[in-house]
């Protein structure tokens, strides 16, 4: 199983490669960074401590963690990596400052060599599901400690992690496992994780801090959107859901012709697509970039710009959160939730079951099915601020409810560098 998975490897490295240089050509991303993929390119500061997240939504969390270490560890380089190239660009936008940023390089064992070479880290802090089996095994050659923090493991990947047979056992084998649920801890151990690795420390995104001023900020754009016009936001949209949210915008405005919908793509790259949905439905519309405030004949405002979700989801009624329309398995419920605005979203929301379950019994969560339902709860509870009020309280009170994780993954990283060092 290693020798097939090391020949896909070496046969699929030059299309992946390729295709990410010309997006990196086309977007205007530094295609010279695409070096770090095979372990070359700058290099990171030797002997830190380092830590993994895959895209946008984990760089959140290693944002917490990367404060939590600099203040235990001040001398210690710190290092994030990251898989795609929307998600570097929002890390060093969050954490530049305070680590290195680089690209995580691709499973082959010369790029986890001369990376693991170059970087010497004294402990790997991988978030959420990432099992790269050359990676770990290098890491374990080296006697470099990995702990995966946030861990989570839906049936459906054990189901394709169990095709490796012991490829992934053995990536597994000395590994740390800082599991978000009973659950997600009984997965890991049945693909071969020792049972004695394997804690329940909850969801660490229960602990993520809102961004500095991001409610003065959304106050701001409220101010420029307009106090009293009907405004919601759809955040992290995809492909096939774009038109269901404009479908429900429609119907909404049947009953409530000033409201406006602030659009969010998840990946920059589909901004263009987008915006040409937008035209083709005849859809009066502003972009973000243009710097200028909708007015009362736009309908939508589309947001094409990164890092300012949050000041809209403060500055919005309501807030719909995306991938969730489609089979996407939805993105981050406790954002919203922590600026007071309980959530609305699709059904499909299996990559935070958790998260989900625990909104929706404290009333603080609303899920519908198709636009039809949406555009009903909309203009529902457009009309009732009281209990917008009420189910925004309910999900501060979950996040409250639900913290720790932080402090408990923090306690096993620094056994884990007690050991190291």
């Amino acid at each position: 199983m290693r020798t097939l998975y090391l020949c896909l490897g070496y046969c699929f490295a030059p299309l992946a490669h390729a295709v990410a240089l010309w997006r990196a050509v086309r977007t205007g991303d530094d295609w010279r960074a695409l070096a770090e993929r095979f372990g070359r390119g700058a290099a990171p500061p030797a002997g830190v401590i380092w830590i993994h997240a895959v895209s946008v939504g984990e760089v959140q969390l290693a944002g917490a963690l990367v404060r939590e270490l600099r203040l235990r560890h001040p001398a210690r380089a710190l290092l994030v990596t990251t898989t795609t190239a929307t998600g570097r660009r929002r890390a060093l936008a969050t954490v530049g400052t305070k680590a290195a940023v680089r690209y995580l390089p691709y499973d082959l064992p010369g790029a986890v060599a001369r990376f693991l070479g170059r970087a010497r880290p004294v402990l790997a802090l991988v978030l959420e599901t990432e099992l790269w089996p050359n990676l770990y095994r290098g890491c374990r050659e080296r006697g470099v400690p990995v702990l995966i923090a946030n861990a989570r493991l839906s049936p459906t990947s054990v189901r394709r992690y169990r095709w490796l047979g012991g490829l992934i056992a053995d990536t597994l084998a000395g590994v740390t496992v800082a599991a978000q649920s009973r659950e997600d801890a009984e997965r890991f151990r049945a693909l071969g994780a020792a049972p004695a690795l394997v804690h329940e420390t909850g969801n660490l995104k229960f602990d993520v801090t809102l961004p500095a001023g991001v409610e003065d900020e959304g106050a701001r754009l409220r101010a420029g959107l307009g106090p009293a016009r009907p405004v919601w936001v759809a955040g992290s949209t995809h492909d096939g859901e774009e038109a269901q949210l404009l479908d429900a915008h429609r119907a909404l405005l049947q009953q409530l012709p000033a409201a406006l919908l602030v659009l969010a793509p998840r990946h920059p790259p589909r901004f263009e697509s987008v915006a040409a949905l937008l035209d083709q439905r005849g859809v009066p519309f502003r972009r973000r970039t243009d710097r200028r405030m909708p007015d009362a004949a736009n309908q939508v405002l589309l947001l094409d710009t990164l890092g300012e979700l949050a000041a809209f989801y403060a500055a919005a009624d309501l807030a719909f959160v995306g991938g969730s329309l489609v089979p996407v398995g939805g993105h981050n419920l406790l954002e919203p939730a922590a600026l007071g605005r309980a959530p609305i979203s699709g059904p499909a929301t299996f990559n935070a079951p958790g998260v989900a379950a625990r909104l929706a019994e404290a009333g603080a969560l609303v899920t519908v099915r198709d636009a039809g339902e949406l555009a009903a709860r909309l203009a529902a509870l457009f009309a009732d601020p009281a209990a917008r009020a009420l189910a925004g309280a309910h999900a501060r009170a979950v996040i409250a409810a639900n913290q720790g994780a932080l402090a408990r993954v923090l306690v096993l990283a620094e056994a884990l560098l007690g050991a190291a060092t």
